[in-house]
């Protein structure tokens, strides 16, 4: 059987555009939305790029690299509501940690320059345990590279992981739901933030050395070119992501946000906290330092030019001895976002990251009971010094629920936006959300206080099964 011809493929997704259209759209235009005749005409003639790269932007310690001539990426610009593979060249700069070709994924509409980048979670990675894949969820996602298929609904953790990112999610709605999507995957291990290529013994003296790229920082680089390069200025822009992702958007924020130049832009990070820890400072007082500690080195992150320096050219109040500054200097930079911080105060996941393997007493408590009260305890600490800080920041908010039975308490925002609720306050997850993408005035701010009501709720069967997929 022939393959359908471009022509027919766009002759589908045009009569598919117009039925999700017609269910999907929201009541009122928007800033970014388009008429109903340019609408119209671009699923018939889709718009082409109108802020591509400069010569400039393709200059300097971090440039924005695209595919080579003659390259074929597979992108069919009529191809609406459906998910795109788009695999990128090396000479973009653009690897997955094991060396393998980098990719991402773009679901397109015709009515709006509005885009969601998502950053997937899924992990970090700093020996070779962790980047081999042996610690399982403590470990690097996908170490073995990225397939074509990967959002397909055969792989519910991608394609269905967010409302965010699912277009027609049967009863969490938001706004992004109609807007153009990328899908950014996490391959390196360095929540996208790293630049250094790493050899990694086995401890067991058994298997080779693994060479592992901990390249986030120009995986991101790279996507930003191709999406200037082929897509339009968005009229809004939201980054986001969950866990690894929620700390990569954070950090990839500032350059995403200048070079995308959105005319309004918004910035939701779920669940991906970069707690203060000033570089030397006591391990008691500031629990994640032993984590950023290392991560500093084995990421490339304090190197000279390095990421780090890259984000403070553009970042004056970013304090390079304490990666907690990366908020106000956020908020100070650019006073007319609005961004939020949202995560569980009994989050277990990205805490035993950040103290398990740091902390004798954890790794060697007695027993489950003890090793929780301990993490809770330090999560507790760092959660208290970054809400402090959020206070005193206007365009930046937060949204700190106390728990949910599912994926360990951590992400407030994927599978749906129930049960992230502050039940002492007659909020959900999405007040939050609606607040910092529609809102105006300070970004909402509102933390749960009660240890109680979260853990008295109904046994609910879809977080349990999901729990047993994880």
């Amino acid at each position: 059987m022939n393959k359908p011809d471009r022509w027919s493929r766009c002759r589908h997704s045009a009569l598919a555009g117009l039925l999700l259209l017609a269910f999907a759209a929201p009541a009122a235009a928007e800033l970014g939305d388009y008429g109903f005749w340019r609408t119209l005409g671009n699923l018939v003639a889709p718009p082409g790029a109108d802020n591509p790269v400069t010569s400039d932007q393709r200059q300097g310690e971090y440039p924005l690299l695209a595919n080579p001539p003659g390259y074929n990426d597979g992108f069919s610009p009529g191809a609406y509501y459906q998910w795109q593979t788009v695999p990128l060249a090396p000479e973009t700069g653009a690897v997955c940690g094991n060396g393998s070709e980098y990719k991402f994924f773009v679901n397109r509409v015709p009515n709006t320059s509005n885009t969601v980048v998502y950053f997937e979670g899924g992990g970090a990675c700093w020996d070779y345990e962790s980047c081999s894949g042996q610690t399982g969820i403590r470990g690097a996602r996908n170490p073995d590279g990225i397939p074509d298929d990967y959002l397909s609904l055969l792989n519910p953790g991608a394609s269905l992981v967010s409302p965010f990112v699912v277009r027609l999610h049967p009863w969490s709605r938001v706004k992004t739901q109609n807007w153009n999507m990328v899908y950014v995957p996490y391959c390196t291990g360095d929540i996208y933030s790293g630049d250094r290529v790493a050899v990694y013994q086995d401890p067991e003296g058994e298997a080779e050395p693994l060479v592992w790229h901990h390249n986030g920082l120009r995986n991101s680089r790279a996507v930003i070119s191709w999406l200037k390069d082929n897509l339009q200025r968005p009229g809004q822009m939201l980054t986001t992501g969950c866990s690894a992702g929620g700390i990569g958007g954070l950090t990839n924020y500032y350059p995403a946000r200048r070079d995308m130049a959105p005319t309004r832009s918004f910035l939701i990070n779920d669940s991906g906290p970069a707690f203060s820890a000033p570089v030397g400072a006591d391990p008691q007082q500031y629990p994640s330092v032993l984590l950023q500690g290392l991560i500093r080195q084995v990421w490339g992150l304090d190197q000279v030019n390095g990421p780090l320096a890259y984000l403070k050219s553009g970042l004056p109040g970013l304090n390079l001895n304490d990666l907690g500054s990366l908020y106000p200097a956020l908020a100070s930079a650019l006073p007319q976002d609005r961004m939020g911080h949202t995560h569980f105060w009994r989050d277990l996941n990205y805490s035993s990251y950040s103290y398990e393997r740091f902390f004798d007493d954890i790794e060697q408590a007695p027993d489950q009971a003890t090793k929780e009260a301990l993490l809770h305890q330090k999560w507790a600490q760092d959660t208290e010094r970054l809400k402090n800080t959020l206070a005193g920041l206007d365009n930046f908010g937060y949204y700190l629920p106390m728990f949910r039975d599912v994926n360990e308490s951590h992400c407030t925002s994927i599978i749906e936006f129930a049960n992230s609720d502050i039940q002492e306050l007659g909020l959900e997850l999405d007040h939050f959300v609606n607040n910092v993408m529609n809102g105006s005035g300070s970004v909402m701010q509102a933390s749960e206080t009660d240890t109680v009501a979260d853990y008295n709720k109904p046994f609910n069967l879809l977080y349990w099964s999901l729990d047993q997929l994880l």
